[in-house]
C-alpha cells in the first residue's frame, strides 16, 4: 500500500498550490479520502473528505471556500486545491485513506510553508 503525496513547497501569502496524493495497493473507490494537516507544535488536523461514492465533501471551518478538495477514481488520485494561502496553513499536509471498517492507510506527508 502506497500514498504518495506531491505538490507542497513554499508559497507567498496569497498564493495557490494543489497538492496530489497518488494511491495504489488497495482498493482506492472503497475509501474516503483525507487530508490532515500537522503545524509546528500542535496536533494533526482533519482539514478535507471527500466520500467514495457520493462525492459529498466536508471542511473545517479555516479553510471553508478556499481549498476543495477532488478525486479522480480512474487515477486513483485525490487532490487538494489551496487558494489564498496564509501563514497559518504552513503545515506538514497528509494524506489519509479510510474504509467503513476503520481500516486506515497514510502517507509521508508533503510541506506547505506560506511565506514572504
Amino acid at each position: 500500500v502506497h500514498l504518495v503525496e506531491s505538490g507542497g513547497g513554499l508559497v507567498q501569502p496569497g498564493g495557490s498550490l494543489r497538492l496530489s496524493c497518488a494511491a495504489s495497493g488497495f482498493t482506492f473507490s472503497t475509501f474516503v479520502m483525507n487530508w490532515y494537516r500537522q503545524a509546528p507544535g500542535k496536533g494533526r488536523e482533519l482539514v478535507a473528505s471527500i466520500t467514495n461514492t457520493h462525492i459529498s465533501t466536508t471542511y473545517v471551518d479555516s479553510v471553508k471556500g478556499r481549498f476543495t478538495i477532488s478525486r479522480d477514481n480512474a487515477k486513483n488520485t485525490v487532490y487538494l486545491q489551496m487558494n489564498s494561502l496564509n501563514a497559518e496553513d504552513t503545515a506538514v499536509y497528509y494524506c489519509n485513506a479510510r474504509r467503513f471498517d476503520a481500516l486506515t492507510y497514510w502517507g509521508q506527508g508533503t510541506q506547505v510553508t506560506v511565506s514572504s
